[in-house]
């Protein structure tokens, strides 16, 4: 269900007539991805069957390079993503030639890995929902993504609640209870700190308790 001040405001970027790419942006655990969900089946519910949800994780470095680089116990940091990579992505969809279908990666958490070539996007796709955690970061090449989007939603949620999504969501895919804690502890929550500093620059605030 999508409250009516966020599906007015969908219907309203809609009505342009063009290619909307929306951003949903917040700290790991806030339910970035259930709400990029829930407006994807809302607008297909409505008629617009051309859309498309991309994640910015399908942009993770593979564990081999992270490994290589030393950073693989920070994986999710912002240096742990091909950022320029993305940006070029965001790019190509803002010029894409009708003839053209453009394929995006995806990150499967059942193998912690990226795949290539899984997501398609044809020309005629009218709404891309693009969820991630650092869209608002304003440094380095992420600094090139809010002026892709044409809007950008942070999702915001009680601490406590975040913290027992993401230590369950570390427990279902093979970390036992410690493990995923001590994970969220020294590695989620950095992150999460680093990415609420950008939530003054969302065009919109959602509240998901």
């Amino acid at each position: 269900m999508i409250p009516a001040p966020f599906s007015d405001r969908l219907a309203a970027l809609l009505a342009r007539g063009q290619r909307t790419i929306l951003g949903i942006a917040g700290p790991p655990g806030s339910g970035k991805s259930t709400f990029a969900a829930a407006l994807l089946a809302h607008a297909q519910a409505h008629g617009l069957t051309q859309s498309v949800i991309l994640p910015m994780d399908g942009y993770h470095l593979a564990n081999a390079e992270l490994a290589r680089l030393g950073r693989a116990t920070r994986k999710g940091a912002e240096d742990t993503f091909d950022s320029a990579g993305y940006v070029h992505l965001l790019a190509r969809l803002r010029q894409q030639q009708a003839d053209e279908v453009i394929y995006a990666p995806q990150f499967l958490r059942e193998i912690e890995e990226a795949i290539a070539g899984s997501i398609a996007i044809p020309a005629d796709t009218r709404l891309i929902i693009t969820e991630g955690n650092y869209l608002l970061l304003d440094r380095g090449h992420w600094s090139r993504v809010r002026p892709l989007l044409d809007e950008v939603w942070y999702v915001d949620v009680d601490p406590a609640v975040r913290l027992q999504r993401l230590i369950a969501r570390h427990v279902q895919f093979g970390r036992s209870p410690e493990e995923a804690e001590a994970w969220v502890m020294h590695s989620d929550e950095i992150n999460a700190a680093l990415i609420e500093t950008t939530r003054s620059r969302a065009d919109q605030i959602v509240r998901r308790d």
